[in-house]
């Protein structure tokens, strides 16, 4: 028996929410991970994992975006908790497991909306796992680097600047003229 559009809708809403889900929880722990690594003094480490946290930050808006489109509710509750209190030595392979892990289920999240005909999410979800495998090369890249060279590779980023260049930007910020819109 052929699937109701109504079927293939909530289908679709059910993996994209999923995808939602799983980008709370990177947001969470790659924040949680830029504090720690920050506070640890290896400020160009936690700088890119602020940029690549905030890239999780516009895949999750993405994500309820389509999910808004298509008729649903967002999900407002991260995939898993955070881990906190990681060594350096342990945050790299870990975050290489979760992208390599989110990549592999958003193919499959992929071909659910293929199946279901909805091209314009699949193309969301196959554009956000070439950001996802960027994400993976460098977290495997410094974990490489850390097993390869350890010490001497960590005091090369030891007292490097944290700040990412980002302009601070937000709604009090805008509504008092200080940014763009």
């Amino acid at each position: 028996m052929a699937k109701s559009a109504k079927d293939k809708k909530a289908k679709v809403i059910e993996v994209l929410n999923k995808a939602r889900a799983m980008e709370l929880q990177a947001i969470s722990q790659y924040m949680n991970q830029h504090y720690g690594l920050d506070d640890m003094d290896f400020g160009e480490l936690a700088a890119n994992m602020k940029l690549i946290a905030i890239d999780e930050m516009r895949h999750a808006e993405s994500f309820a975006e389509r999910i808004k489109e298509l008729g649903g509710e967002p999900t407002a509750e991260p995939a898993a908790k955070t881990v906190r209190g990681q060594e350096v030595e342990k945050i790299f392979p870990f975050d290489a497991g979760l992208e390599d892990h989110t990549i592999d289920v958003y193919n499959q999240f992929a071909a659910v909306c293929r199946e279901n005909g909805d091209s314009v999410s699949q193309k969301l979800f196959e554009t956000i796992i070439e950001e996802e495998q960027s994400h993976f090369n460098y977290f495997d890249n410094v974990d490489q680097h850390i097993k390869k060279m350890g010490n001497t590779y960590l005091a090369r980023i030891a007292g490097t600047p944290s700040s990412t260049g980002l302009a601070p930007q937000g709604f009090v910020i805008r509504e008092q003229g200080g940014g763009a819109a």
